[in-house]
């Protein structure tokens, strides 16, 4: 099994019908296709760490999403809930975002190709200030907590989120 992860930014200008399209894609190319939102992503190693947890989960029968790309937001958006983790989906207007895209290599490798037709590449996954309202608001980060440890601790204590959301089932 292939992973490639695509990041950018696009104007999602009706996201139901962008939802469909993907779908759409996901279907003719035989792979998962889950977009996030990068502004709240705290980098690689947070959306690495979601991948392995939900596949694990996926193999060792403890998944709650039916759907590995649902399963992968779950952990990601560091919630046990279905509903609560497409807090961490993709949105209508502009927006930075990361694409999972999951299969066989082949496969893989051409859904990229026309997934990074519909956006502008740009880097967007790195933790930066800029993000740090966004996920310290998804991740119910208290200020005594940045207080304890520091805001250069914000990608850490997001680690911690998605390593809980297993503890909290």
């Amino acid at each position: 099994m292939d992973i490639r992860l695509v990041e950018g930014s696009i104007i999602i200008d009706e996201l139901r019908s962008y939802l469909g399209r993907l779908s759409t894609m996901a279907s003719d190319h035989d792979v998962i296709i889950q977009g996030i939102n990068a502004d709240k992503i705290a980098g690689w190693e947070h959306v690495e760490s979601a991948i392995r947890k939900a596949m694990r989960s996926m193999e060792n029968g403890t998944n709650v999403a039916n759907d590995l790309g649902v399963e992968i937001m779950r952990y990601a958006s560091g919630k046990r809930q279905i509903g609560e983790a497409f807090s961490i989906g993709l949105e209508e207007g502009k927006m930075n975002l990361l694409f999972i895209v999951i299969g066989e290599a082949s496969s893989v490798e051409n859904a990229v190709k026309d997934l990074s037709g519909s956006i502008e590449p740009s880097s967007v996954m790195a933790y930066s200030d800029m993000k740090k309202g966004t996920i310290v608001s998804q991740f119910c980060i208290t200020d005594e907590e940045l207080g304890a440890v520091g805001d250069e601790k914000i990608p850490d204590l997001v680690l911690e989120r998605v390593a809980l959301v297993d503890v909290l089932k």
